[in-house]
């Protein structure tokens, strides 16, 4: 599991060669179901372009086939691998509701996707400390908070927070440092969907990266230039934004 997380980052560091989209559903129960959608074609033929001998003998990509292209628990991965790490039971439930699959284009790779099902803030409790071991690819907006009716966003949520802890957590002090201030460049696009139930009733507080679409549609598109440089200016960039729904 870990050696396909890996390869979530090593796909970023071929010149603009990830795409991440990221989707949010709010329930009118007060949880919510999160896919993460990582598109890794790009960087899939850039690697074919630069070794083809090699590439079916990487091992990275062995384990990146091993996954199912339907959605299967993680509790379920680790089982089909034959193992399972954890005897925790609140950990086993967790592990239950979270997916993962990969996806093909003409029986080819082209990328992975992360779905969180039907979680409440107890469970994204326990997810930030399950975390802070597995280190998936969590987009950070997951862990606002949503009671059914409102949700509260913080817009210091509006990072790379979890892709940047797993690059210090895989590489030296030095390399980290240069894939950090390289990061812009890594990623085509990041954004974020937060979709509602019920109709969005109002919305206070203003970010430049955010708009509403629809009456029931908020979209989040980072501008990663933006992000990483201390002296930008912003016309929105209020810290906390509320959505209210019907």
């Amino acid at each position: 599991m870990k050696k396909i997380f890996l390869l979530l980052i090593a796909a970023a560091f071929v010149l603009q060669s990830c795409i991440i989209n990221s989707e949010i559903v709010y329930h009118k129960d007060a949880s919510s179901t999160s896919v993460t959608d990582i598109d890794m074609r790009e960087f899939i033929s850039e690697m074919k372009a630069m070794t083809p001998d090699s590439l079916q003998q990487k091992k990275e990509f062995g384990e990146m086939d091993k996954l199912p292209t339907v959605w299967t628990s993680l509790l379920d991965i680790q089982k089909q691998d034959g193992k399972q790490e954890t005897k925790d039971p609140d950990s086993i439930r967790l592990m239950k509701k979270i997916f993962m699959k990969s996806n093909k284009e003409n029986n080819e790779p082209a990328g992975l996707s992360l779905k969180l099902e039907h979680f409440t803030q107890t469970d994204y409790q326990m997810l930030s400390n399950y975390n802070k071991k597995e280190k998936l690819p969590l987009d950070q907006n997951i862990f606002n908070n949503w009671d059914g009716k409102t949700l509260t966003i913080n817009t210091e949520n509006f990072n790379l927070k979890n892709i940047e802890e797993t690059l210090r957590s895989k590489t030296s002090k030095d390399e980290v440092q240069k894939v950090e201030g390289m990061i812009t460049m890594f990623f085509k696009s990041i954004g974020t969907t937060l979709k509602f139930e019920n109709k969005i009733k109002s919305i206070t507080g203003k970010h430049d990266w955010l708009k509403q679409i629809d009456n029931h549609t908020i979209k989040i598109d980072y501008n990663l230039k933006t992000m990483y440089d201390k002296e930008a200016k912003f016309k929105n960039s209020d810290k906390k934004i509320v959505i209210v729904t019907e």
